[in-house]
């Protein structure tokens, strides 16, 4: 279970989310009874190869139903398929075990990962995999497909859990989302330093991670990044994942 209590690390709110009692960057209020929440998975990829960090950010469309115009990181809803298909290896402790803290259960957990990196293939092109060898893998899954038709098999272990939050209610679109921290240079494939994408994602960029004040991003990606920040000097594994949702219209800030 998630254990309710003050975010102490750096401060109640380190990005002034229990300031604001109105709507954040990128979001719409929806009047009527609140939206239920679907699972989805964000991947938070940095490269550690220069003086700064830099982390893989793309611009939402205009267009777009949720968070337009802002830039965020590669993620998306989880799939029906993700838990079920295969996969290099499976992710490590003490991360799973942080998830299922949530009253969830393995394959559930396994599925916000896998979907992590999908979402990440899917909008930036970007392999999460090591290679499958000579025996290409097929499936029924038509979101997984082009994926193995790589020749790679997703790889879960390097990934670690250390975000979670929920839309807050009144919003076009809802998502308990779980936030994967990876560093490029632990995925055997590899990571270009160019990209070109799929057009979900404008302006594909690897953004040092110092320099987060030139673009426009949402209120609640400030918080993870804060997060992340803290964690590139912090390398316990054991490090409490923080869990941000809303209760009576303010944040409530929790760790798993």
């Amino acid at each position: 279970m998630a254990k309710a209590e003050k975010n102490t690390e750096g401060g109640d709110d380190t990005s002034g989310l229990s300031k604001k009692r109105g709507l954040q960057k990128g979001e719409t209020f929806v009047p009527g009874p609140a939206l239920r929440p679907k699972d989805a998975a964000t991947l938070i990829l940095i490269r550690r190869d220069s003086k700064t960090p830099r982390v893989l950010m793309g611009k939402r469309a205009g267009g777009s139903a949720f968070m337009p115009n802002l830039y965020v990181f590669p993620g998306g809803r989880v799939d029906a398929g993700d838990a079920r298909v295969p996969s290099a290896d499976e992710l490590a402790e003490p991360h799973l075990g942080k998830l299922l803290q949530a009253n969830i259960d393995a394959s559930r957990a396994r599925g916000l990962a896998m979907a992590a990196v999908r979402e990440t293939f899917e909008e930036t092109g970007v392999i999460i995999g090591s290679p499958s060898g000579a025996q290409r893998v097929k499936t029924k899954s038509n979101h997984w497909q082009p994926f193995y038709d790589t020749g790679h098999m997703p790889e879960l272990s390097p990934l670690r859990f250390v975000f979670r939050a929920i839309t807050p209610p009144n919003r076009s679109r809802r998502f308990d989302t779980r936030f994967f921290l990876l560093f490029a240079d632990e995925t055997k494939a590899d990571v270009p330093e160019h990209l070109t994408g799929s057009g979900e994602l404008e302006g594909l960029d690897w953004i040092p991670l110092s320099d987060m004040g030139d673009i426009e991003i949402p209120t609640i990606t400030e918080t993870v990044l804060k997060e992340v920040r803290t964690r590139l000097e912090d390398t316990n594994a054991k490090r409490p994942v923080p869990f941000v949702q809303f209760k009576r219209g303010r944040p409530s800030f929790e760790q798993h």
